[in-house]
């Protein structure tokens, strides 16, 4: 078992040696080491920081676009809201214009209608006469065949003329 039992002078070497090693480390390795370690606990923590503000920002950032979203579809229903009101205007306003059309449509048909027929009551009242004239004629010319008959005629015409005046 002497394997496992160091001797006395070996475990005293080792202990000055590990001295002489722990005085050199703690002299000059060791504030290094602290100082790394103490930096990069200080780039962690500002990394920690740093993730905090910028989930604080995209938190602010999601909210904002919330709203603006938000807002955007309370926009977005007014402009609809208002685009039926224009389309239920001017539906009216197609409506009254055509109704007007259609009257004024209506109307000069009626004009038209009414003129067309004072001038067939006109020209049926000229044909008429026309004839009746036609008749008249053929009659008074049929009567006027004799002398005597246009004598009496002339006679009655012209005491006709001096009861008048």
């Amino acid at each position: 078992m002497e394997l496992f039992t160091p001797e006395l002078g070996l475990v005293f070497w080792m202990f000055v040696f590990f001295a002489i090693l722990f005085f050199i480390l703690a002299k000059f390795a060791w504030p290094y080491i602290i100082k790394s370690l103490e930096e990069r606990g200080d780039l962690i923590d500002k990394g920690v920081l740093y993730a905090k503000n910028a989930k604080e920002q995209l938190d602010n950032a999601k909210a904002e676009a919330q709203k603006y979203v938000a807002e955007a579809q309370k926009q977005q229903a007014d402009i609809l809201r208002d685009a039926a009101k224009m389309k239920s205007q001017i539906i009216e306003e197609a409506k009254a214009a055509a109704q007007d059309e259609a009257k004024k449509v209506m109307d000069a048909a009626k004009v038209a209608i009414e003129q067309a027929r004072k001038e067939s009551e006109l020209q049926f009242r000229n044909e008429v006469s026309s004839f009746a004239l036609s008749i008249a004629e053929k009659m008074i010319r049929k009567n006027m065949e004799g002398d005597k008959a246009q004598a009496e005629l002339v006679d009655k015409l012209l005491k006709e003329v001096e009861n008048k005046n």
